[in-house]
């Protein structure tokens, strides 16, 4: 949905599990208001360096020129006045004062939009996406496909063993999976020793 407030400033929100194209979606938004000659800035947080650490990055390897930032405080140091549009990956690496920072910056008349993912490895609301979706005035879920069954994903299952909240990774540390194939945390079959595959010797041998 495209929004217009006269003079204004507003926030978009985009969620949804990894590999369900987020970024993908900033990044079109924020080309759309270069061609429209809109002054745009786009952030991404320093912790995450997976693909590059001065870019935004999907997984499709669709890129876009980023500034890395420490803190969400850091966005309002950095912010030129004259920018318009405000884009800001990979939210759920930013603390809670990102709620604040895109609060004031629509505030003051800035096109803001923020990509994250809204839950977290156990399936619980991962913040600060959960607030800044209660103050966006338009919100996009974007949904990925079930590695397991091929349903619509809307969770991230985590696949090495760690309890960190934060762990970046992508492709064989992460997939989608459905709501009916996900398993809070590490999967069981993660965790268990299968046989190698038997060969007719094995068979023959009483393997």
């Amino acid at each position: 949905m495209e929004i217009v407030i006269p003079n204004g400033g507003w926030i978009e929100a985009i969620c949804g599990p990894m590999f369900s194209g987020k970024s993908e979606e900033l990044i079109r938004r924020l080309r759309r208001a270069k061609i429209a000659r809109k002054r745009v800035q786009v952030f991404n947080p320093a912790y995450d360096n997976r693909y590059s650490t001065d870019e935004i990055v999907s997984h499709a390897n669709i890129r876009m020129r980023s500034e890395p930032v420490e803190t969400a405080g850091e966005i309002l140091d950095k912010l030129n006045w004259k920018t318009e549009v405000v884009g800001i990956d990979e939210s759920n690496f930013f603390s809670p004062e990102l709620v604040n920072v895109a609060n004031h910056l629509a505030d003051h008349g800035k096109q803001v939009i923020v990509a994250g993912l809204d839950t977290d490895f156990m399936g619980r609301p991962f913040p600060p996406m959960p607030a800044l979706l209660a103050v966006a005035e338009s919100i996009t879920k974007t949904l990925a496909v079930c590695m397991r069954c091929g349903a619509p994903a809307k969770h991230s299952q985590r696949l090495v063993d760690s309890e960190e909240l934060i762990l970046a990774g992508a492709a064989g540390t992460y997939e989608a999976r459905c709501r009916r194939c996900f398993e809070p945390g590490i999967p069981r079959q993660a965790s268990l020793n299968f046989p190698q595959t038997l060969t007719a010797a094995d068979l023959l041998n009483g393997a």
